[in-house]
């Protein structure tokens, strides 16, 4: 073999040597990228998540627990930590000599539904707010809720139907104030709260006829 052979050889195994070690370098890059997404997925896997937790409270004072709390939450920079106040309610409505007021009812009187990051300043934020007498859970370790439990009482919270409430009772005479009955006078049965509606017998054509009448249609006599 030739110099000029032997120069040409030398510079093609260098040539290969060089590819050998970009390959591998580019190896140990992925290698590293890999085992650096890994650590975040465990890392990720391990930090406190945002749970929704049940606080108890003195009867009567729900709303003025999640105004208090918003407000500490704000004082406090507790935003990245504590993030929504929810106090289930539903609208009742009264109807009384044919006039309807309306108040919203507590579903679950005595308690707060909190969703937070639970730690040792998190839980100081909220169990050191002004009517709040403790977490769901023992004194030390609150117990989260069930996600499907909380979204079926938002659920509900949200799509809730008005509840009408009537002060009457079996015995007592009604007007008909809407529907194919309207302006008709009957004597009321049963009585349905519940389903807000009532039973009534009404004189249609000289005949006692049973109706079943919602409470907005009709008004006590």
């Amino acid at each position: 073999m030739t110099k000029e052979n032997n120069e040409i050889v030398e510079h093609l195994a260098d040539m290969e040597l060089g590819q050998e070690g970009v390959v591998s370098e580019k190896k140990e890059e992925i290698l590293e990228e890999k085992e650096t997404e890994f650590k975040e997925t465990i890392k990720e896997a391990k930090a406190p998540q945002k749970r929704w937790y049940i606080v108890h409270t003195y009867s009567g004072h729900e709303n003025k627990v999640k105004v208090n709390l918003e407000k500490r939450i704000e004082h406090m920079n507790m935003g990245d930590k504590i993030f929504r106040i929810e106090v289930p309610q539903k609208t009742v409505t009264k109807m009384k000599d044919g006039k309807k007021t309306d108040r919203e009812e507590k579903i679950f009187p005595g308690y707060v539904l909190v969703e937070m990051i639970m730690d040792d300043d998190s839980w100081y934020v909220v169990r050191n707010t002004a009517g709040v007498t403790k977490f769901v859970g023992s004194a030390k370790k609150p117990i989260p809720a069930k996600d499907s439990e909380i979204k079926k009482i938002i659920h509900k919270t949200q799509n809730q139907v008005a509840k009408v409430e009537l002060d009457v009772k079996a015995g007592d005479k009604v007007r008909i104030i809407s529907g194919p009955f309207s302006e008709f006078i009957g004597d009321i049965t049963e009585v349905y709260p519940d389903k807000s509606k009532l039973r009534a017998m009404v004189s249609i054509f000289g005949r006692e006829t049973p109706v079943e009448l919602e409470y907005k249609q009709i008004q006590k006599i």
